[in-house]
């Protein structure tokens, strides 16, 4: 999905920080279930009156929030009708059709597309600074130490090859394949930030399906996007990753795949050695405050 901010009058994190330099937002709307829980860890949930049904915001504030629907396909009148001076979006979460409807509306539109810790580090500042709390900097600066003494421990050692699927799907003919990620998403800097090693951080997806799998010649992808790639078994193995994550978000693996997939790369280190993991999901994914978790937790998968 390709957004012109300037084109569509969405904000950007400068353009957000401008937008409130008065008086601070005092009813948002979240369809990001990660930005709805840096909000409450922050101190700003109770500006909050609508989130999507992935959101997950402190049980005691259940009641009082108002469900908008899933982050694909938010209810745009159930948004609107909530009336609020700041809808916060991911251009990767939410479709192209929802953020256009709403920006559309006249909606004031802050839309979020982190791609590394930075990033995810420098919306917090902007929540801090949209929404007038710096009591909660030490907080932000805490977690900003914490990354970068976890990057710097794992200087000079070894990085794990990590192979991280994120899907899984078959081709009639071709077998089954595996999505996964590649060095432009936040999940790989995540991933990177505790010492493992993508091993698919070089390989961008190809159009169409039959070329990802390498029985086709691939197309120009024009605008598509390239950063999820599909592999094949063969791949992985060639790939030979000492540790194998599998989320439980966007796909949801379970122990069935897990024996699956230790069935079908049996000939990996990771397999070999027992270190196939299921994991939380949103340590990758979540970008926010969930960060300090994944930093806290994910080190100890990647350890023998």
């Amino acid at each position: 999905m390709v957004l012109r901010e300037k084109q569509m009058g969405l904000l950007d994190i400068e353009g957000v920080t401008m937008a409130f330099d008065g008086a601070p937002p005092k009813r948002v709307v979240s369809l990001v279930p990660s930005m709805t829980e840096s909000l409450f860890d922050l101190g700003v949930g109770d500006r909050v009156v609508g989130v999507t049904d992935a959101c997950k915001p402190p049980e005691e504030e259940q009641l009082r929030l108002q469900r908008v629907g899933g982050t694909k396909k938010p209810k745009l009148e159930a948004v609107r009708i909530l009336r609020p001076d700041l809808v916060i979006a991911n251009q990767e979460e939410n479709s192209e059709d929802t953020i256009r409807a709403l920006s559309e509306s006249g909606l004031t539109l802050w839309l979020t597309f982190p791609k590394s810790t930075k990033d995810a580090l420098d919306l917090l500042w902007t929540i801090i600074k949209v929404f007038k709390v710096g009591d909660q900097t030490p907080r932000v600066e805490t977690l900003a130490r914490t990354l970068d003494w976890t990057e710097k421990a794992t200087t000079g050692r070894l990085s794990i090859p990590t192979f991280v699927p994120i899907w899984q799907g078959e081709k009639e003919g071709l077998g089954p394949w595996l999505m996964t990620f590649n060095y432009q998403t936040y999940p790989n800097d995540v991933l990177s930030k505790v010492g493992g090693m993508n091993v698919f951080a070089g390989r961008d997806r190809r159009y169409p399906l039959e070329a990802d799998l390498g029985s086709a010649e691939p197309e120009d992808p024009g605008d598509r996007d390239t950063r999820y790639p599909r592999v094949t078994i063969e791949e992985v193995i060639k790939a030979q990753p000492e540790v194998i994550l599998l989320p439980d978000e966007p796909y949801a693996f379970e122990e069935s795949h897990k024996s699956q997939i230790e069935e079908w790369l049996a000939d990996t280190p990771a397999v070999q050695a027992g270190r196939v993991h299921l994991i939380d999901g949103s340590l990758l994914t979540w970008h926010g405050t969930r960060l300090a978790k994944a930093v806290s937790e994910l080190p100890s998968y990647l350890r023998a």
